[in-house]
C-alpha cells in the first residue's frame, strides 16, 4: 500500500527503529525490496536518486515505483532522493510521489532554507513530505553516484558535520519533515574505516525532534546502526552494497561450469542476492 514518509518515520521512531530506504534504479531491485519488506511484515522506502536519470529516467522507473507499491501488503513510501531541481521534485509529485528530497546542502545556509521553504509550501499541499539536508555527506572515490567527492583532508573533518544549533534553525524556519544530517558517513564503498559522531546524531535530535536521515548508509557496522538509530535516526538509505551484493552472485553464477546461460536465470539469481541483502538490512535496523 503507498504510504505517508512522515507516518511511517513517526510510527518507527516511537518503535526505535529505523526504516530502510532502497534506491531502485532498476526492476530487479524494485521486487527485491518490495519481496523483502512483505517478508519481514515491516514498511519499506523505494527512492529514485535524480542523480540516477542516466540509469533510468523518473518517467521510466516512477510508474513502476508507485505500482509495487500500490500493490504491496506493507506500506511502501515512493520518494525522490537528492532532488536538486524544482522541476523534477514536482515531476515526481505530480507522477504521484508520496515524499520528495531538496538537497541544497551545498548552498550557503540562507539559500538552502530558502529553497526548502519553496518546495515545502508547494509539497505539504498536496500532502507530500519532505526531506531536506544540512551537512555535507560525501562520496567515496569508488562512488555511490550521489553526492560529492572529498579531498583526502576533509574526511573526518567536523566542520563540514550538521551544526545541531543550526539544524534547530533550519527546521523552525522551513517546517520538513526529516532532516538529512553529516555525521561521518560516506555515499560509496567505505576505503576505510568509518569515523561517525554518534554524540552528534543525538544532539541534533534533541534540538530538532523530528525524524533524522543517515545516508551513506551502506556498510556501517550493526552496533553502529543501533547506536545512530538510539540517537534519533529513523531513516537509513542504503544502495551501494546492495549493488555489490547483486553483482557478486551474478558473477559467481556466471562462473560455474555450464553449458547454457539463460539472462532469465542470471535476472533471477540477481533478485533473489538483493532480496537477502534487503532482508538483512531490514533486520539490522529495525532491531529484529
Amino acid at each position: 500500500m503507498l504510504a505517508s514518509l512522515k507516518e511511517i518515520l513517526v510510527k518507527a521512531r516511537e518503535k526505535n527503529q529505523a526504516v530502510a530506504a532502497f534506491n531502485v534504479p532498476n526492476l530487479e531491485m524494485v521486487r527485491a525490496a518490495i519481496q523483502a519488506a512483505e517478508e519481514m511484515n515491516m514498511p519499506v522506502i523505494l527512492q529514485h536518486a535524480e542523480g540516477h536519470g542516466s540509469l533510468i529516467t523518473l518517467e521510466e522507473i516512477g510508474p513502476i515505483m508507485i505500482q509495487y507499491a500500490e500493490r504491496s501488503t506493507v506500506p511502501v513510501v515512493v520518494h525522490l532522493d537528492h532532488g536538486k531541481s524544482f522541476e523534477v521534485i514536482m515531476q515526481a509529485m505530480k507522477l504521484g510521489f508520496t515524499s520528495v528530497m531538496i538537497d541544497a546542502s551545498d548552498l550557503p545556509f540562507e539559500e538552502n532554507v530558502a529553497r526548502t521553504q519553496e518546495v515545502v509550501k508547494a509539497a505539504h499541499s498536496l500532502g507530500v513530505s519532505v526531506e531536506a539536508e544540512l551537512g555535507h555527506v560525501f562520496t567515496s572515490s569508488l562512488g555511490g553516484g550521489e553526492g560529492r567527492a572529498p579531498d583526502d583532508d576533509q574526511i573526518g573533518d567536523t566542520d563540514i558535520y550538521t551544526d545541531p544549533e543550526q539544524a534547530k534553525e533550519f527546521v523552525d524556519a522551513t517546517n520538513v519533515d526529516c532532516l538529512a544530517v553529516a555525521f561521518g558517513t560516506v555515499h560509496g564503498i567505505y576505503l576505510k574505516e568509518p569515523r561517525l559522531d554518534l554524540q552528534r546524531v543525538k544532539e541534533i535530535y534533541k534540538e530538532v525532534k523530528i525524524p533524522l536521515v543517515m545516508h551513506g548508509g551502506s556498510g556501517v557496522h550493526a552496533e553502529d546502526y543501533q547506536a545512530a538509530i538510539k540517537n534519533g535516526i529513523t531513516k537509513i538509505n542504503y544502495y551501494t552494497y546492495a549493488n555489490q551484493a547483486g553483482a557478486d552472485a551474478l558473477r559467481k553464477h556466471l562462473n560455474e561450469e555450464k553449458q547454457d546461460y539463460f539472462l532469465e536465470d542470471c535476472i533471477a539469481v540477481t533478485t533473489e542476492a538483493l532480496k537477502e541483502d534487503y532482508v538483512r538490512a531490514i533486520e539490522i535496523f529495525s532491531g529484529q
